[in-house]
């Protein structure tokens, strides 16, 4: 199996519902560092797994509508604690509804799977992985 990963981030303030949580209930920030692996069996006719380019804007305007928000006041995720595991698969669903709209051009086609982990400290990430 081949991978490829490509990296960015996003800054965002949040809050969570819960005793668990202790003071993270309270409004506080992170920054998380983002990776998309991409997985393939085989290479394409042009010996690539994904276009970097294409991958690395696509994740790009995949993070745009998160980076620099209060993820509390997006309708899109109302009633959810946004802990790194939730927005991991937030990330992995828009970037699959894109290899599946083509947004990849052709080199998305032949994508297998898809991998997003998402790193809140040098100690601390969590990870979304599924076949597509």
């Amino acid at each position: 199996m081949y991978s490829l990963t490509v990296r960015d981030h996003m800054m965002i303030a949040h809050s969570f519902n819960g005793e668990i949580f202790g003071p993270a209930q309270a409004l506080h920030g992170a920054t998380y560092v983002v990776d998309v692996s991409f997985e393939r069996e085989v290479l394409d006719q042009d010996d690539l797994i994904v276009d970097i380019g294409l991958a690395s804007e696509q994740l790009k305007q995949i993070l745009a509508e998160f980076n620099m928000k209060n993820l509390d006041e997006l309708p899109a995720l109302a009633g959810r604690n946004t802990t790194t595991e939730v927005m991991a698969k937030v990330v992995f669903d828009r970037m699959a509804a894109a290899i599946k709209a083509n947004a990849l051009g052709e080199t998305g086609k032949g994508l297998t799977a898809l991998n997003v982990t998402l790193g809140e400290s040098h100690v601390a990430w969590a990870s979304y992985r599924s076949e597509l």
